[in-house]
C-alpha cells in the first residue's frame, strides 16, 4: 500500500504566506496558485492537478470572501469544511494551503477595492452589484500575497475568468492566468459547492440547465446562427423556479449577440428553490 499524501502546510497570515513565496521564488521556483473558497469538489481538485503540472509548488487558498457576498446572499450559510479541504489538497499533491482570516484580508481601515468596469457590468454584475469588485479586490490581494507565477480557474465562472484575465492585463501583473474548462457530474449537472444545498427533487430538475446548455450547443453545431432562437429554445428547456439571466454573449467582451458570427458563449443563472445555480457553454468556433 501507497502511504498517504502529506497535508499541505496550512499558513495563516499574509506576511508568513508572503515569506514562504519570496524564499520559493529565490530558490528558483515556479509558484502555481489556485484560490478557492473552500468546500472543495472534484472540479476545484481538477484546477490543483493542473496547477501541480504547470508549477515547482503549488498553493491553494481557503477563504470564504465577505466582500462578494451581498446582504440576501448565502456568506454565513456557505459550506465550510477545512479537514476535508486538506485531505483533497492533499491528494493532489498541494504544498501550501493559505487559510487567512478576514482582518488579515481586510485589516481595520481597509478601502481600496478595484473595479472592472465593462465585464463587471452585465450578467451577475447586474444582478450582484458589488460581487465582482469584492471578487477583482480579493484576487488582487491574494496575487500580491502569494506571488504565484501562474494561477487556476475554472470556465463555469466564465465572467469571473474574464474579469480577472483583464485584471491581470491592465495592472500588468505578470501572471499567467489558465482556464480550465467546466468539471461535471456524470449526469451533466456542474460541480459547484452550492450543489450541496439541493434536495433531491431540486437536484433533479438543476439538470435542466445543462440539457439546454448542450441542446443549445447541439443546435449551433448543426447550423443555427440565430441567437434568439438559441436563447428562446433554451429558455422553454429550463426547468427552474427563476431565471436571472439566460444571455448569449461575445466570448471574448461578453457583449450580447443576436448572431453567431463569432466565438460565443451561453450562460444562464438561475434559482432552484433558494439555490442560485449558474452554468455556460461556449459555442461557435
Amino acid at each position: 500500500m501507497s502511504a498517504p499524501a502529506r497535508e499541505p502546510q496550512v499558513i495563516r497570515t499574509s506576511a508568513e504566506m508572503t515569506a514562504w513565496s519570496r524564499a520559493a521564488r529565490a530558490r528558483g521556483e515556479r509558484i502555481a496558485f489556485v484560490p478557492t473558497m473552500g468546500a472543495l469538489h472534484s472540479g476545484h481538485v481538477a484546477l490543483l492537478e493542473e496547477g501541480r503540472r504547470r508549477g515547482d509548488k503549488l498553493v491553494l487558498s481557503i477563504f470564504v470572501n465577505p466582500t462578494q457576498f451581498g446582504p440576501n446572499e448565502d456568506l454565513a450559510r456557505y459550506p465550510r469544511d477545512l479537514p476535508g479541504d486538506l485531505a483533497k489538497a492533499a491528494g493532489a499533491g498541494t504544498d501550501v494551503a493559505f487559510v487567512p482570516e478576514p482582518i488579515d484580508i481586510y485589516p481595520p481601515g481597509f478601502q481600496t477595492t478595484i473595479e472592472v468596469r465593462e465585464l463587471a457590468r452585465g450578467l451577475d454584475g447586474l444582478f450582484r452589484p458589488g460581487h465582482f469588485g469584492g471578487v477583482a479586490t480579493v484576487v488582487a490581494k491574494l496575487f500580491n500575497i502569494v506571488q504565484p507565477d501562474v494561477a487556476i480557474f475554472g470556465q463555469k465562472d466564465f465572467q469571473q475568468l474574464a474579469i480577472v484575465r483583464r485584471l491581470v492585463a491592465d495592472l500588468a501583473m505578470g501572471i499567467e492566468i489558465v482556464g480550465l474548462p467546466t468539471v461535471r457530474e456524470p449526469d451533466g449537472l456542474a460541480m459547484s459547492s452550492r450543489n450541496a444545498y439541493l434536495s433531491p427533487a431540486e437536484r433533479t430538475r438543476a439538470l435542466s440547465l445543462s440539457r439546454a446548455l448542450f441542446a443549445a450547443r447541439d443546435r449551433a453545431a448543426a447550423g443555427e446562427r440565430d441567437g434568439r432562437a438559441l436563447v428562446d429554445g433554451a429558455r422553454v428547456a429550463l426547468d427552474v423556479d427563476r431565471i436571472d439571466y439566460l444571455e448569449l454573449c461575445d466570448a471574448a467582451t461578453l457583449t450580447t449577440l443576436v448572431q453567431i458570427d463569432r466565438p460565443a458563449v451561453l450562460l444562464v443563472a438561475v434559482f432552484v428553490g433558494r439555490t442560485r445555480l449558474i452554468d455556460n457553454i461556449q459555442i461557435g468556433a
